[in-house]
């Protein structure tokens, strides 16, 4: 697909995403001897550009809100593609570039999904030594979103500070002017679900 093809230089654009990224190398260590962290599984299935699944088990990550997959955008081709399609892509290109280890952060009782935190160490360049937060990696490089309470408050604020950062530079999906912008379509139709007979549509807040 174009956009793994595209990936591939995510590493010459990252620098901007390093304000948010940890240089510990004790951490490095706890993580390498804690049973807590583990890796994703090269047999995981990828389902969205924020969740995959394995062993009857779904992880997904924590605050971040991948593209829509049956929603579109027009590429510098003039083509229509599939947003949902481009953050996976880029998310499996991450995934199999930095290797990450993840940890459960928060899970639902009686529910299957993990939401995960995953961290990477990076093992060469200018940026050798720093831990990468994968969720941080995608929003930044502008194939997913900060997720939001149903409210609009985000569920963790760094990921809505690199989100600013995606728009105002357009990096990724943010340089196509009909971008889909997730949160906002998920936002419009829980509150066009919950709105009362008598409330006009138009009245309904949206988060854009």
């Amino acid at each position: 697909m174009e956009y793994a093809a595209k990936s591939l230089a995510w590493r010459s654009i990252f620098g901007a995403a390093l304000c948010f990224c940890w240089t510990s190398q004790s951490g490095a260590q706890t993580r390498a001897t804690d049973s807590r962290w583990f890796p994703i599984p090269e047999t995981a299935t990828f389902e969205t550009g924020d969740t995959w699944a394995h062993q009857g088990q779904r992880y997904r990550l924590y605050g971040v809100q991948s593209c829509l997959r049956g929603t579109f955008f027009t590429n510098e081709h003039g083509l229509k593609r599939d947003c949902g399609e481009a953050s996976l892509a880029m998310l499996v290109a991450l995934i199999r570039d930095l290797k990450p280890l993840c940890y459960t952060a928060a899970q639902i009782a009686g529910d299957t999904t993990h939401f995960v935190i995953c961290f990477a160490q990076m093992a060469s360049g200018k940026s050798k030594g720093s831990r990468v937060d994968l969720g941080m990696s995608i929003v930044t490089l502008g194939y997913a979103v900060a997720s939001t309470s149903l409210e609009g408050r985000p569920v963790h604020q760094a990921y809505a500070e690199a989100e600013n950062l995606a728009r105002r530079s357009k990096a990724g999906l943010w340089a196509y002017p009909d971008f889909p912008e997730p949160m906002s379509i998920i936002l419009r139709a829980y509150s066009k679900a919950n709105a009362s007979p008598s409330t006009p549509s138009q009245t309904l807040p949206t988060t854009r």
